[in-house]
């Protein structure tokens, strides 16, 4: 079965056919960098990881580009707020993000361009733009895109969201990066300088000052992926008018398709509501470790619904991920405890190839997620009860390749987590001196070892091969 994705451009899903066989080249709208992301901007970048492992297990060699917007309106404000450099301010943030792709096991992109070391390649673009007249100075010094010049040289504005445009004519100029989503207006592609940009300032043809945002992610898309590449991504957000202005100013400096398929993920919802500080349901992903929260579990809930579906985050759903990414771990524990000599079992043979067809499959369809979860567990509960029956060595050899493979794009089962435990040692000492105590029938001390072991929050299973341990 070919891959197919939803095309926002088209409204349609469409066989994926990269530019070079065998390879995907793909941006991903990463974050801007004025405060830590919160689990609505995670929502997004757990999609893009699903895509891009999904990709990968299909056997693509994968370039992504996700870029951190380190310079605009509210970059700049923070920094003068706190009286610091532009890069004091971001770095923080920078920094936070990263640990916080660590903690949802969110696999690198191959660059991570920053805006501020990429000023030389925008100017360039708006120079291409100005010498063809789709772009002018105004009497302020800054350089605005024409909306009314582009569509003159023949080209269409608003396809990505299906606008129309003869009822919403360009309204003026906005120069401020961020604006109502109704609004088609020239955009800023290079702003004047004015006092509130402080010490944030470059040298340009048309006179110091900074560039616009959405002129950011084209000059770092088209360094790394050229003129026209693969996929873009983001959240659904995105698409009027940032990617819709990125597809203008890249389209009429190069005179070719920017973009072939454009994916976007749905909003995601916190108990039902949009989410916002003021109503109590706004969470980073840190704020989530603070109280408690497993970050794979999050993870697990993040992916667990289908990108284009808005997704309702809620405490209770959080607790059932745990639960899920518990019983995946466990079972993938249980599949590394050695077995006996023999052959695997025909049914285990033909689950295993049912599981692989399932999986990959629904993920070609649009990375239908549900299906391919419940190919996952399907074939757990068959491993288990072949488990119970004390598989031989060779089964559960395949067993663990195929959930290894699974994994390779889930990224929730982590087989090494208990090794990788800081008291682990620790937890192991207790569970053997209670092990020996009940050898000994020393059941006061089991029983004394047994309750330390829950008071550290541990689980203990007596099993016919021994004790296993997890945490609760």
């Amino acid at each position: 079965m070919s891959i197919r994705y939803y095309n926002t451009m088209t409204r349609c899903a469409e066989e994926f056919i990269p530019l070079v066989p065998g390879t995907a080249r793909m941006y991903t709208c990463g974050p801007t960098v004025y405060n830590f992301p919160h689990i609505g901007n995670f929502r997004a970048y757990v999609f893009e990881d699903l895509l891009r492992r999904h990709l990968t297990y299909r056997g693509y060699a994968v370039t992504q580009v996700m870029n951190l917007t380190d310079v605009d309106d509210k970059t700049i404000r923070g920094a003068n707020a706190q009286g610091v450099p532009l890069a004091a301010y971001t770095q923080p943030f920078v920094d936070g993000f990263f640990a916080d792709l660590a903690a949802l096991n969110i696999d690198r992109a191959e660059h991570y361009p920053r805006a501020t070391g990429h000023i030389p390649e925008m100017l360039a673009i708006i120079e291409k733009l100005m010498a063809r007249g789709i772009a002018y100075r105004a009497d302020d010094g800054s350089v605005y895109f024409s909306i009314e010049q582009y569509l003159a040289s023949g080209a269409r504005y608003g396809r990505l969201v299906k606008l129309d445009f003869e009822q919403q004519r360009a309204s003026g100029r906005v120069n401020h990066d961020e604006y109502e989503k109704e609004t088609v207006a020239d955009f800023a592609l290079w702003k004047a300088y004015s006092a509130d940009d402080g010490a944030v300032v470059w040298d340009s043809p048309w006179g110091k000052g900074r560039p616009g945002w959405h002129i950011e992610c084209s000059a770092m898309a088209m360094k790394y992926l050229g003129p026209t590449f693969d996929l873009h991504t983001g959240g659904v957000d995105n698409a009027f008018p940032h990617h819709e202005n990125e597809i203008a100013q890249s389209e009429a400096a190069n005179g070719v398709p920017f973009v072939r398929y454009w994916l976007h993920c749905a909003h995601l919802m916190v108990e039902g509501e949009k989410m916002a500080k003021s109503k109590g349901n706004f969470y980073t992903l840190r704020d989530l470790l603070a109280k408690g929260h497993d970050p794979l579990a999050v993870r697990y809930l993040l992916l667990s619904a289908h990108y284009r579906m808005s997704l309702n985050f809620t405490m209770d759903g959080l607790a059932q991920a745990h639960t899920a990414v518990q019983r995946l771990q466990q079972f993938r524990a249980r599949l590394d405890e050695p077995g006996p000599a023999g052959e695997t079992a025909p049914e285990t043979a033909a689950a295993l190839t049912a599981a692989g067809e399932k999986f990959g499959g629904s993920l070609d369809d649009d990375l239908n997620i549900s299906p391919a979860l419940a190919a996952v567990f399907d074939l757990m509960r068959h491993a288990n009860a072949r488990l119970d029956a004390d598989a031989p060595e060779t089964e559960r050899a395949a067993l663990r390749a195929a959930f290894d493979r699974f994994d390779t794009v889930l990224g929730v089962m982590r087989p090494a987590a208990v090794a990788a435990d800081p008291e682990a040692a620790a937890i192991d000492a207790l569970v053997a001196a209670r092990q020996a105590a009940r050898k000994a029938k020393n059941f006061a001390e089991s029983d004394r070892l047994r309750a330390e072991l829950t008071r550290r929050g541990i689980v203990v299973e007596d099993t016919p091969k021994g004790p296993r341990w997890h945490r609760a």
